[in-house]
């Protein structure tokens, strides 16, 4: 099942698998336009953590999650959720964390992260600090940042 969850920075897609989130992703509003509206519970719970996490709120990440990807995605979207809300990693510290060499592969694994936000990709940059590598923009990127840091 998928939907369409308005946020102050465009629609995300939103798709539920067997009871548990599978996809968040901001879309366009073209494709945005062709989803209904949140109607099972789970997606009215991910509605509900989108609205307070947009109002600058930090609410906790307890909605079944079902992210499909390789064991290694897997092992660098798991180091990616232990960043904490406000702060930041590089794609070369979070190699570290994993015990892998490559920031490329970091970054590589991120770029196809299915659960925007939930799995907070927006949190890591690059390693002088600078924003990279944001499959929904930088522009957004650096607002999901502005808000966290606004707490």
């Amino acid at each position: 099942m998928k939907c369409v969850m308005d946020t102050p920075l465009g629609p995300m897609l939103f798709e539920e698998l067997d009871g548990c989130v599978a996809q968040l992703r901001f879309v366009s509003a073209a494709e945005g336009q062709t989803l209904p509206p949140p109607e099972t519970e789970l997606a009215k719970q991910t509605a509900g953590w989108l609205r307070a996490y947009f109002t600058g709120e930090n609410p906790p990440v307890d909605l079944p999650l079902a992210p499909r990807g390789t064991a290694f995605q897997q092992r660098i979207w798991q180091a990616c959720r232990e960043v904490p809300y406000g702060e930041t990693r590089s794609y070369s510290q979070l190699a570290r964390q994993i015990g892998c060499s490559s920031a490329r592969a970091v970054g590589a694994a991120l770029g196809k992260n299915p659960l925007w936000l939930l799995i907070p990709c927006h949190r890591i940059v690059g390693s002088g600090g600078e924003l990279t590598g944001y499959a929904g923009g930088l522009e957004k990127k650096a607002a999901l940042l502005a808000i966290e840091r606004q707490t």
